[in-house]
């Protein structure tokens, strides 16, 4: 099974095609809404909004255990093949990859899209993803744009430094002159090559691992 984390701007039509994707390809494939106790996030009127009252109220603690949630609600169904456990998650919620990678032994492979590397740290997000570098459970690829603005190559290569010093078994894929949100095909920043080629490295890298 492959937990699917949303954009900031919630569960909308473009993560569930993920999933409805990966769902053709033979995995339980289960987007949570993880903002959910704040209201419905997806009817933010703009990004500022849904960072200040949704994002930045949400404790990372919080969605570890509600991602764990879900995890043990698909098995309970016996649909699920809890043993070949994924993750994936675009934007935001491909930082929630990266600690979610940190945070569950049984995770098999999780594949981070363009996830911030420099969040604000505070009381309830305390770690970003190179601060839990040495702590990975399972393998992770990230996949990043090089013109992104919002995490800058010399994060990410910083990422990659931290990684390979932990001898953590990861890899991270820089798009030159590609955006953030290049995989999202609803918006100006969607680029059909990076997004090909993204969606086919993860794919090959949950049948590597053992998650799909």
């Amino acid at each position: 099974m492959i937990l699917v984390v949303e954009e900031i701007f919630g569960v909308h039509e473009h993560i569930k095609d993920v999933c409805r994707r990966l769902g053709k390809l033979g995995c339980m494939a289960i987007a949570p809404e993880v903002f959910a106790r704040l209201g419905d996030i997806s009817k933010a009127p703009d990004v500022q909004t849904a960072m200040r009252d949704f994002v930045g109220k949400t404790p990372d603690a919080q969605e570890m255990s509600d991602l764990d949630a879900t995890v043990a609600w698909a098995k309970g169904t016996g649909k699920a093949d809890a043993n070949r456990l994924g993750i994936t998650g675009f934007c935001r919620g491909g930082r929630t990859v990266w600690l979610y990678a940190a945070h569950n032994p049984n995770l098999k492979a999780a594949v981070a899209w363009y996830g911030p590397l420099a969040f604000p740290v505070n009381e309830l997000h305390p770690k970003n993803a190179i601060d839990v570098a040495a702590d990975l459970k399972a393998p992770v690829l990230g996949l990043y744009g090089g013109t992104d603005p919002g995490i800058p190559v010399e994060q990410v290569e910083k990422l990659k430094a931290a990684l390979a010093a932990a001898k953590k078994p990861a890899e991270i894929v820089i798009y030159p002159d590609t955006p953030h949100g290049f995989n999202a095909d609803y918006r100006p920043s969607y680029r059909p090559e990076a997004a090909k080629d993204g969606w086919n490295r993860m794919l090959a890298w949950f049948k590597t691992y053992g998650a799909a």
